[in-house]
């Protein structure tokens, strides 16, 4: 999956947002448990940018929730 950009997040709708962090997650998970088998070998660096990846769009998630609640 590419990176997006904090542009192009902050563009899509909610619903998106929520199936991207399923996405991500899922990914996230899957990458973990093959690096604790031992069968990871070409995305060992993708961990760290899935990471941010999720932490960006619980951010804007939490933004939009605050925001709408004012």
């Amino acid at each position: 999956m590419a990176r997006a950009k904090l542009k192009t997040i902050r563009e899509m709708n909610d619903n998106d947002l929520s199936g991207k962090l399923t996405d991500l997650r899922a990914d996230l998970s899957k990458i973990r448990s093959e690096a604790a088998k031992g069968t990871l070998k070409k995305r060992t660096g993708s961990v760290k940018y899935i990471r941010r990846d999720i932490a960006r769009i619980l951010t804007i998630l939490n933004e939009r929730r605050i925001k709408n609640n004012d």
